[in-house]
């Protein structure tokens, strides 16, 4: 199997990088994704040339552009070096299809990071570091994610959903977009859609309505920049138990009264939240199995990612 590449946070990978000589390993990324996932290892504090250890630096000024500075001593100031830094590798990371950074960091923090104004002791929670900021602007759509928060079931399988149909993208742009490769791929990922977002599946599906009316290359720009923000919101029971019922339809023929009664009990159990998603998915791919459905067959709802993770066993 080929492992998908994504960048990561060096001191995620135990790499002792940290200011304090240490590391922040994770053992999610380390012991599960890694069988799935090829990492790009980066540190850009390392790579701008700070020692481990070292004096941390911390953020300072507005939240939208903060400055990265020496914690006791404002006047060492590692913003520039820091951009620059961003600046020479964003280029090697277009071939990655997801970034995971480490949480809170004043480079690599992608969510609440502390930045601290001058004469008040109590920083808000509001900042980006600064690597992560520029990898985030001139990448706006690859699918990134801190690493503690992927320890949610939820947020796991969105993301982990976002870097395959993220990859599963990539691979059809190098075999050259036609709007019908494209109208195939918005099937293929139909129920995903309406699980995530019901109104952006429905915009999408106003868009390749149209598809006459671009050429195939702006059609496709048009699609992934509103697919991958989509498949970022959060699937619920509410909507993945719409989803179920209707995938449950073009089964209405093929299934005995005893079969559809059990069916339904299964779906209502996940709605009620006694059993975990992987349970109806599996006895509707069991049906399936026994009664084909050639439509159904392509829909990435039912395999957005190896099995194997076993995702949907905790959500």
């Amino acid at each position: 199997m080929n492992k998908i590449q994504i960048g990561i946070s060096s001191c995620l990978l135990g790499e002792e990088v940290r200011y304090n000589g240490g590391h922040k390993l994770s053992r999610l990324c380390v012991n599960t994704l890694s069988n799935f996932f090829e990492y790009k290892s980066i540190c850009p504090e390392v790579g701008i040339g700070l020692g481990t250890p070292r004096k941390p630096i911390h953020l300072i000024g507005s939240s939208e552009k903060p400055r990265a500075v020496n914690v006791n001593d404002e006047s060492i100031d590692v913003t520039d070096r820091l951009l620059e830094f961003s600046e020479q590798t964003v280029p090697s990371l277009q071939n990655l299809c997801g970034y995971i950074f480490i949480k809170g960091s004043p480079s690599c923090g992608l969510f609440k990071v502390k930045v601290y104004q001058k004469g008040n002791p109590h920083p808000e929670y509001s900042g980006r570091g600064i690597y992560a900021n520029a990898v985030t602007q001139a990448m706006p759509l690859l699918p990134v994610e801190e690493a503690g928060r992927l320890t949610d079931p939820v947020l796991r399988e969105n993301f982990v959903t976002r870097v395959y149909a993220y990859h599963r993208w990539q691979k059809l742009l190098e075999k050259g977009l036609k709007a019908s490769s494209i109208i195939e791929f918005h099937a293929s990922y139909k129920y995903c859609l309406m699980a995530n977002d019901p109104k952006t599946y429905n915009s999408l599906g106003q868009l390749l309505a149209d598809a006459g009316s671009y050429v195939a290359d702006e059609l496709g720009e048009k699609y992934f920049a509103m697919l991958i923000p989509a498949l970022t919101k959060k699937a619920t029971r509410k909507s993945n138990t719409n989803v179920l019922t209707h995938i449950q339809g073009y089964l209405k023929k093929q299934l005995n009264a005893k079969e559809k009664a059990k069916l339904v009990e299964v779906i209502e159990q996940y709605r009620t939240g006694i059993v975990p998603l992987v349970v109806p998915v599996t006895l509707l791919q069991h049906h399936f199995t026994i009664h084909p459905n050639d439509y159904i067959s392509k829909q990435a709802f039912f395999d957005p990612y190896p099995q194997e993770l076993s995702l949907r066993n905790a959500i």
